[in-house]
C-alpha cells in the first residue's frame, strides 16, 4: 500500500500542534507529508516547508487547494492544524477540491462558520474528520463497548470534568495569545477543552444531553474570554450529568476524566492515569482494567510500556487511512462532523445559558 499523500495548513515548524499532527501521521507509515501552506507569510512558510523536507510549499491555502486538486500526484488529504477562527476557509476550499480533511477541534470559532464547514462537507465527495484524540485511547474505546454491552446497567449519573491551571493568571505566550482571544478561538475553556469533555462523554455513553444549565466566567479580571465554565446536564433517558472545565484551577496539569454511574455498576477513567479503567458492580469490589484486558486492539506496545496522547492521535490517524482507502468497519468510533456540530451546540448552548442566570436551555443540532 502506497502511503496517503497528506498535507497541511498551519503548524510550521515550532508550532506545538503541528508537530504532533506530523508524527501521528507518520507512526505507522500510512502518510507521507509532501506539502503545505504552513504560514501565511511566504517567507516563514518556505522555511518551515524546508526545515521539514516538504516537496511543495505553498504561501495561499486556496492556491494549495486549486494547485494539488490538479496534479496527478497531489494530496490526498490535508491537516488543518490552525488556530479556530482559520479552521473554516481552508476546510472548506479542500472540500470543494475533493481533498480528505483532517481537522483539529473545535470544529470552528463561531456557528456561522461550522454551517459553512457543514454545507461543505455534505456537497463534497471526500470526507470530514475531527481530530478527538482522547476518543482513540484504548480504555476509552473499551468504556464505550462496556456501556454498549449493558456492564453498567442504564446509566443515571455523567461526570465529566477537564481541569487545567496553565491560565490561572496573565500567560504571555503564542499559545496562550490566540487562545484568550476570542475573536481568534471563539471560545476560551469552553472550546479548547470543554468540547474534549463534551465529546468524552458522549463518546462513551452513546447520547447527548438534551438541556444544560450552566455558568461560565472570566475568573482572571483582566481576561475578556471564559476560562471556568460549569454545567448541569439533563438527557432524554432521564440521567443527570455536570461537566466542569477550567483552566485556571491551580495545580492542574490536564485533568481529563470520566465518572458514570448505573444501575448495575459504575465506571471512572482518567488522563493522568489513562492505562486503568476502574469498573465497580454494585455490590461489588472495584475492578481494575488495563490494556492487558482491552479488546479494542488501538495499542501498540505490550501492557506495562505506557502509551498515551502521541499514539492516540496515531489512532485516529490511521482508522482515518483505513477509511480513506474504504475500510468503514470502524466508521463511527472516528470523530467527525457530527461531532464537530455536536461540540458547537455544547458552546453555543452554554453561553445562552449563562446569558440568562444559569437558565436551563435546550442543546441545539
Amino acid at each position: 500500500m502506497k502511503p496517503i499523500r497528506l498535507g497541511m495548513v498551519g503548524g510550521g515548524s515550532g508550532a506545538f500542534i503541528g508537530a504532533i499532527h506530523r508524527i501521528a501521521a507518520r507512526m505507522d507509515g500510512h502518510y507521507q507529508i509532501v506539502a503545505g501552506a504552513l504560514s501565511s507569510d511566504a517567507e516563514r512558510a518556505a522555511e518551515s516547508a524546508q526545515e521539514l523536507g516538504l516537496d511543495r510549499s505553498y504561501a495561499d491555502f486556496n492556491e494549495m487547494a486549486r494547485a494539488e486538486a490538479a496534479r496527478e500526484d497531489g494530496i490526498e488529504a490535508v491537516s488543518i492544524v490552525t488556530p479556530n477562527h482559520l479552521h473554516a476557509a481552508p476546510a472548506i476550499a479542500f472540500l470543494n477540491a475533493g481533498i480528505h480533511v483532517i481537522c483539529d477541534k473545535p470544529l470552528a470559532a463561531t456557528s456561522e462558520q461550522a454551517q459553512a464547514m457543514a454545507e461543505a462537507a455534505r456537497a463534497s465527495r471526500a470526507r470530514f474528520f475531527l481530530t478527538h484524540n482522547y476518543s482513540a485511547l484504548p480504555l476509552v474505546r473499551e468504556a464505550r463497548a462496556l456501556v454498549a454491552e449493558g456492564a453498567l446497567g442504564q446509566i443515571r449519573l455523567v461526570q465529566a470534568e477537564y481541569l487545567q491551571g496553565w491560565l490561572a493568571d496573565e500567560v504571555e505566550n503564542k499559545q496562550a495569545e490566540w487562545r484568550t482571544d476570542p475573536a481568534r478561538a471563539g471560545a476560551g475553556a469552553l472550546g479548547d477543552i470543554g468540547t474534549h469533555a463534551w465529546q468524552l462523554a458522549q463518546f462513551v455513553t452513546g447520547h447527548t444531553p438534551t438541556h444544560l444549565s450552566a455558568e461560565v466566567s472570566s475568573i482572571v479580571p483582566s481576561r475578556v474570554i471564559d476560562d471556568d465554565a460549569r454545567l448541569s446536564l439533563r438527557y432524554a433517558s432521564g440521567a443527570k450529568g455536570g461537566l466542569w472545565a477550567s483552566q485556571v484551577a491551580v495545580g492542574q496539569e490536564n485533568g481529563l476524566s470520566l465518572r458514570l454511574f448505573g444501575t448495575e455498576a459504575a465506571l471512572e477513567w482518567c488522563l493522568q492515569d489513562s492505562e486503568k479503567l476502574i469498573v465497580t458492580p454494585k455490590d461489588g469490589p472495584a475492578q481494575i482494567l488495563t490494556r492487558a484486558q482491552d479488546r479494542s486492539e488501538s495499542y501498540r506496545t505490550p501492557p506495562g510500556h505506557p502509551e498515551g496522547y502521541l499514539e492516540g492521535f496515531a489512532n485516529l490517524y490511521s482508522d482515518i487511512a483505513a477509511i480513506i482507502l474504504g475500510d468503514t468497519t470502524d466508521l463511527e468510533r472516528v470523530p467527525g462532523l457530527m461531532d464537530g456540530l455536536s461540540g458547537m451546540a455544547f458552546i453555543a448552548a452554554a453561553k445562552a445559558s449563562s446569558a440568562q442566570d444559569g437558565a436551563w436551555v435546550e442543546v441545539g443540532e
